[in-house]
């Protein structure tokens, strides 16, 4: 069973995306920022980081970076509604899978987390 990391500040969001890939069989832990985030990387092992961009503290670029310096193994998905942090995001191709653009539909969020694993 993969363990997916969620970092979205964003309560409903969270909540939904936690749900939803709960659901999906996915082991979930969501916090809200990315230092959290940094925090609960450090406590656990995860398969998965699924991260908003655009969160207080440290923002889901800021926490990509690090994550994918730290823990190479790591496969990151970010989700934004900002068109020009997924510019940003993409210009991190390399590091990171996808990104999933907002408002997404559960199943959306699913695959893209889906697909992630599947490229192992």
């Amino acid at each position: 069973m993969a363990r997916i990391l969620i970092a979205e500040d964003e309560p409903a969001v969270r909540e939904f995306v936690t749900r939803a890939l709960a659901q999906h069989r996915y082991q979930v832990t969501a916090v809200a920022d990315g230092s959290l985030a940094l925090e609960e990387l450090r406590r656990a092992e995860y398969d998965r980081l699924l991260t908003d961009i655009v969160m207080p503290e440290l923002d889901g670029i800021a926490l990509a970076l690090s994550a994918a310096r730290d823990y190479p193994a790591l496969r990151i998905v970010m989700m934004t509604g900002y068109a020009a942090e997924r510019q940003r995001a993409h210009n991190l191709d390399a590091l990171i899978h996808r990104v999933v653009p907002k408002p997404f539909s559960l199943q959306q969020i699913c695959d893209a987390v889906a697909e992630a694993r599947e490229n192992d």
